[in-house]
Protein backbone atom coordinates (compact mmCIF):
# COMPACT_ATOMS: atom_id res chain seq x y z
CA UNK A 1 0.00 0.00 0.00
CA UNK A 2 0.95 3.52 -1.32
CA UNK A 3 -0.99 6.65 -0.80
CA UNK A 4 -0.08 10.38 -1.15
CA UNK A 5 -1.66 13.57 0.07
CA UNK A 6 -0.38 17.53 0.10
CA UNK A 7 -0.29 19.74 1.97
CA UNK A 8 -0.47 23.97 1.72
CA UNK A 9 2.24 25.18 4.32
CA UNK A 10 1.81 28.98 4.91
CA UNK A 11 4.90 30.10 6.42
CA UNK A 12 8.74 29.58 6.26
CA UNK A 13 9.17 27.07 9.22
CA UNK A 14 5.87 25.95 10.67
CA UNK A 15 5.20 22.55 12.41
CA UNK A 16 1.88 21.18 10.83
CA UNK A 17 -0.17 18.22 12.78
CA UNK A 18 -0.84 15.55 9.46
CA UNK A 19 -2.32 13.12 12.28
CA UNK A 20 -5.76 12.72 10.80
CA UNK A 21 -3.97 12.98 6.75
CA UNK A 22 -2.12 9.99 7.45
CA UNK A 23 -5.37 8.34 9.36
CA UNK A 24 -7.68 8.92 6.24
CA UNK A 25 -5.22 7.19 3.86
CA UNK A 26 -4.98 4.15 5.87
CA UNK A 27 -6.96 0.65 5.06
CA UNK A 28 -9.32 0.05 7.49
CA UNK A 29 -8.11 -3.75 8.21
CA UNK A 30 -4.06 -2.27 7.75
CA UNK A 31 -2.22 -4.00 10.50
CA UNK A 32 1.58 -3.56 10.65
CA UNK A 33 3.85 -0.58 10.33
CA UNK A 34 3.61 2.34 8.49
CA UNK A 35 5.86 4.53 7.55
CA UNK A 36 5.46 8.66 6.83
CA UNK A 37 7.70 9.96 4.78
CA UNK A 38 8.09 13.82 3.07
CA UNK A 39 9.65 13.71 -0.64
CA UNK A 40 11.43 16.84 -0.15
CA UNK A 41 14.67 17.88 0.96
CA UNK A 42 13.45 20.66 3.17
CA UNK A 43 10.64 19.52 5.12
CA UNK A 44 10.80 17.00 7.73
CA UNK A 45 8.40 14.42 9.69
CA UNK A 46 8.17 13.43 13.11
CA UNK A 47 6.22 12.40 16.13
CA UNK A 48 5.61 14.67 19.30
CA UNK A 49 2.65 16.57 21.03
CA UNK A 50 0.56 18.89 18.29
CA UNK A 51 -0.07 21.28 21.30
CA UNK A 52 -0.34 25.06 19.53
CA UNK A 53 2.75 26.44 21.86
CA UNK A 54 4.56 23.27 21.38
CA UNK A 55 4.75 23.60 17.60
CA UNK A 56 5.69 27.48 17.92
CA UNK A 57 8.76 25.96 20.48
CA UNK A 58 9.71 23.56 17.75
CA UNK A 59 9.78 26.53 14.85
CA UNK A 60 11.31 29.04 17.44
CA UNK A 61 14.20 26.30 18.55
CA UNK A 62 14.96 25.30 14.56
CA UNK A 63 15.44 28.97 13.78
CA UNK A 64 17.44 29.41 16.70
CA UNK A 65 19.53 26.23 16.25
CA UNK A 66 20.19 27.18 12.36
CA UNK A 67 21.30 30.57 11.54
CA UNK A 68 19.27 31.84 8.25
CA UNK A 69 22.57 32.93 6.32
CA UNK A 70 26.39 32.27 6.11
CA UNK A 71 25.74 28.52 4.31
CA UNK A 72 27.92 27.91 1.22
CA UNK A 73 24.98 26.10 -0.01
CA UNK A 74 23.45 29.79 0.18
CA UNK A 75 25.17 30.32 -2.82
CA UNK A 76 23.25 27.86 -4.89
CA UNK A 77 19.80 29.04 -3.98
CA UNK A 78 19.57 31.06 -0.66
CA UNK A 79 17.80 28.10 1.51
CA UNK A 80 20.81 26.02 3.19
CA UNK A 81 19.38 26.69 6.41
CA UNK A 82 16.11 24.82 5.47
CA UNK A 83 17.73 21.82 4.12
CA UNK A 84 20.01 21.67 7.57
CA UNK A 85 17.15 22.46 9.98
CA UNK A 86 15.27 19.37 7.98
CA UNK A 87 18.05 17.33 8.47
CA UNK A 88 17.53 17.73 12.09
CA UNK A 89 14.17 16.93 12.05
CA UNK A 90 14.18 14.14 9.42
CA UNK A 91 12.58 13.03 6.45
CA UNK A 92 10.02 10.14 8.22
CA UNK A 93 9.05 8.10 10.79
CA UNK A 94 7.39 4.41 11.46
CA UNK A 95 4.47 4.09 13.24
CA UNK A 96 2.54 0.65 14.50
CA UNK A 97 -1.35 0.45 12.52
CA UNK A 98 -3.46 -1.72 14.28
CA UNK A 99 -7.23 -2.18 13.16
CA UNK A 100 -6.50 0.77 10.28
CA UNK A 101 -5.61 2.79 13.24
CA UNK A 102 -1.96 4.35 14.20
CA UNK A 103 -1.13 2.91 17.28
CA UNK A 104 0.12 6.53 18.62
CA UNK A 105 0.38 7.42 22.26
CA UNK A 106 -1.94 9.42 23.96
CA UNK A 107 -0.71 12.59 23.19
CA UNK A 108 1.74 11.50 20.33
CA UNK A 109 0.67 13.61 16.53
CA UNK A 110 2.42 12.95 12.91
CA UNK A 111 3.78 16.60 12.25
CA UNK A 112 5.21 17.14 9.21
CA UNK A 113 7.80 20.16 9.84
CA UNK A 114 8.26 22.71 6.79
CA UNK A 115 11.45 24.58 6.71
CA UNK A 116 11.25 26.25 3.12
CA UNK A 117 7.91 27.24 2.73
CA UNK A 118 5.15 28.19 1.70
CA UNK A 119 4.77 25.44 -0.51
CA UNK A 120 2.70 22.58 -1.96
CA UNK A 121 4.00 19.52 0.16
CA UNK A 122 3.36 15.69 -0.77
CA UNK A 123 3.62 13.40 2.13
CA UNK A 124 3.82 9.44 1.59
CA UNK A 125 2.04 6.89 3.52
CA UNK A 126 3.26 3.34 3.17
CA UNK A 127 2.99 -0.07 4.40
CA UNK A 128 4.48 -3.39 3.18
Amino acid sequence: MRRTFDIQTDRRLQAIDVTRQVSRVLPSDADGVCTVFSRHTTTGVCVNEAESRLLGDIETMLADSVPDDGWDHDALDGNADSHLRALLVGNGVSIPVVDGELDLGRWQSVLLVECDGPRTRTVIVAMP
